[in-house]
């Protein structure tokens, strides 16, 4: 459930959750693979998240977020 006391404004904050979930998800081994792929720099960013966020929504990641 979606703690509503943390300040998700803060970056610091966002940096620590969002690592905090990936650990969750892919295990600490995976979150390292994970980050080493996206900090090589390679690639249209841009482009990819478009395509990889384009059917995000409020309510679908409201969703995920409180089914944590």
């Amino acid at each position: 459930m979606m703690n509503m006391t943390k300040n998700y404004m803060n970056p610091t904050v966002v940096r620590q959750e969002g690592i905090r979930a990936l650990s969750k998800a892919l295990t600490p081994v995976g979150m390292a693979y994970f980050f080493r792929q996206i900090e090589s720099g390679t690639g249209n960013y841009t482009a990819e998240k478009k395509e990889l966020t384009k059917d995000f929504t409020t309510e679908s990641i409201m969703t995920a977020l409180n089914d944590m």
